[in-house]
C-alpha cells in the first residue's frame, strides 16, 4: 500500500510540540482520519477507510524520530507484545492499529487492572532485551491492555542507553498502592498531577518513598483546601 492519500489528508492537520513535556496539541481536521491519542512527541491517527492502519504523525521538531522507531520496530519484528511498523512518509509512521484501552484511562474510568500485567509487561521487556533493544520510557498511556493481554506502545527511546526506571516506580506504585483504588474511577486532575510532579521530579538521587510521601502531604493539603473553599461558599451572612 502507498501512502499518498494519507500525506494528503494528514497535510491537513498539525501536530504540535509543547514545553514541560506536555502532550502534543492538534489542530486541523481530516475526514479520513480520526486522532486516538496523543503523545508528548506524536499524535496516533486512525485510517477509517483501512482501520487496520494507525498513523503516528509527529510534530515537526522530532522528525528524526521517524526513522529510529523504524529501526526499532525492524529489531522487534512481529511480536505478540508490540505493533507491526509498515512504513513511513514524511512526518508520520504507519503501524498496526492496537485494540484496547491505556493503562492510564483504566485508572480514569476505574477499570481493574490485574497483576498479570506486571508479568506480561517483564515478559515484553526480556523480548526487547533479547533483541538487542533497551525498553525505556514505559509509563502509564504506553501500556496497552485488551482482553487480559498487553502490548507496549511507542518504542521510541529503545534504543538509548540506561535506564530511567519508570517501569520500576510503576511496579512499585502498583504493588504498595493499587489495592487502595482498584475499581475506583481516579479523576483526571489527580492522575495528571502525579504524572507531572513525577515528571519535573530529579532523576538523579529520585527515591521513590520520598515522592509518594510529598504527593500524600500535597493531596491532605489540597482536601483540606478545597473543604474550607467549600465552607467558605455554603456559609450565609
Amino acid at each position: 500500500m502507498t501512502w499518498d492519500i494519507a500525506t494528503e489528508e494528514l497535510s491537513k492537520v498539525e501536530v504540535k510540540a509543547n514545553e514541560n513535556n506536555e502532550f502534543v496539541t492538534v489542530t486541523g481536521n481530516s475526514d479520513k482520519f480520526r486522532c486516538v491519542g496523543v503523545g508528548t512527541d506524536a499524535a496516533v491517527f486512525r485510517y477509517l477507510d483501512a482501520p487496520q492502519y494507525a498513523f503516528k504523525v509527529f510534530s515537526h521538531d522530532q522528525l528524526g524520530k521517524i526513522e529510529i522507531e523504524k529501526e526499532v520496530y525492524l529489531k522487534l519484528g512481529h511480536s505478540e507484545y508490540f505493533p507491526v511498523c509498515f512504513g513511513s512518509g514524511l512526518n508520520f509512521l504507519v503501524i498496526s492499529f492496537e485494540e484496547g484501552i491505556t493503562l492510564y484511562d483504566c485508572l480514569l474510568k476505574g477499570i481493574h487492572i490485574p497483576e498479570k500485567v506486571l508479568q506480561d509487561v517483564e515478559n515484553a521487556r526480556d523480548y526487547a532485551f533479547s533483541r538487542g533493544l533497551n525498553p525505556r520510557d514505559i509509563h502509564l498511556k504506553n501500556i496497552l491492555f485488551y482482553e487480559g493481554r498487553v502490548k507496549l506502545l511507542d518504542v521510541s527511546e529503545y534504543m538509548k542507553p540506561g535506564n530511567d526506571n519508570r517501569w520500576k516506580h510503576l511496579k512499585e506504585g502498583y504493588k504498595e498502592h493499587y489495592q487502595l483504588i482498584n475499581g475506583k474511577a481516579i479523576p483526571h486532575w489527580i492522575v495528571e498531577t502525579v504524572r507531572k510532579r513525577y515528571n519535573q521530579a530529579e532523576p538523579d538521587g529520585f527515591n521513590y518513598q520520598d515522592f509518594v510521601q510529598e504527593l500524600a502531604i500535597f493531596f491532605k493539603w489540597e482536601d483540606s483546601r478545597l473543604q474550607a473553599t467549600e465552607g467558605i461558599r455554603g456559609t450565609s451572612f
